[in-house]
């Protein structure tokens, strides 16, 4: 892991990104570059008359205002480890972020936080965009607590798909360095899930750690996830990405759409 892009924006949340980023970049020797992405004023407000002179004025001192607040937040926590700072632009915010993604090993992302008034318009459909489109390692940070950037403890949720493996693989400084590592899988006792061949390349991978088996009804997946991840008290949820395009649109799976929404630790997804 070299090179680590977090997307940052105007909310005092942002701090907890960065520090996170920041804590993986000296863990790991990676570049890291922050991209400031947010809508501007004019295009989050259409209905607002942008010719007026007055209103004009108004958006453009708010949009100075949230990215000066960005920046100095950049300069605070990232200012001593020569960060690189870059800047999305125009309507295709999503697609900018992903972008710079695509030549990163990791992205880092906030959690949407529908109570956060102070990030400046972000698109609703920022983080699946950036996921789904860059293809690329995304981890996922609530919008609310505190988290180690290395984890004693890690889940690893196993199902055999393109999209479990890409994770699993993304995941290995992760394992490499726990203490403990909890796999999951949907089975039932008629129809378990073999852990051995996971297992097998895991222990070839150089994972030490002991490995502890759970399985979870194939149902409400991504509730049973967190309910799980809770119970055990890990530091860091992995797993599989799944979605589709309806309509030139990224629809998220329900367990992917759960996870998202209601997420309050770390989750490492890879589409």
């Amino acid at each position: 892991m070299k090179s680590i892009l977090v997307h940052l924006d105007a909310s005092p949340r942002a701090a907890e990104r960065l520090a996170l980023a920041r804590g993986l970049a000296k863990r790991h020797g990676a570049e890291l570059t922050a991209v400031y992405g947010v809508l501007s004023s004019m295009l989050a407000t259409p209905w607002l008359d942008g010719g007026a002179a007055s209103v004009s004025a108004l958006m453009a001192e708010l949009d100075r205002s949230q990215r000066e607040r960005a920046r100095a937040l950049f300069d605070r926590v990232l200012g001593d480890l020569g960060a690189r700072w870059v800047e999305a632009s125009g309507e295709g915010i999503a697609w900018s972020v992903a972008r710079s993604a695509l030549t990163s090993d990791l992205v880092v992302l906030g959690q949407p936080d529908p109570e956060d008034r102070q990030t400046g318009a972000l698109p609703p459909d920022l983080v699946t965009s950036v996921v789904i489109d860059s293809g690329k390692p995304s981890l996922l940070v609530p919008y609310a607590g505190s988290f180690d950037p290395a984890p004693r403890e890690v889940l690893l949720a196993w199902k055999p798909t393109r999209e479990a493996a890409r994770a699993a693989s993304a995941a290995l400084p992760w394992l490499q360095a726990a203490s403990r590592v909890h796999v999951v899988a949907q089975g039932t006792p008629e129809l378990p899930q073999p852990f051995e061949p996971l297992e097998h390349w895991l222990r070839l991978e150089g994972v030490a750690a002991p490995l502890m088996r759970h399985t979870l009804a194939p149902i409400e997946a991504g509730e049973a996830l967190l309910s799980l991840a809770a119970e055990l008290d890990v530091g860091l949820l992995v797993m599989g990405c799944y979605g589709h395009s309806r309509a030139r649109e990224w629809v998220l799976g329900g367990a992917s759409r759960t996870i998202l929404q209601s997420m309050t630790l770390p989750v490492l997804m890879v589409h």
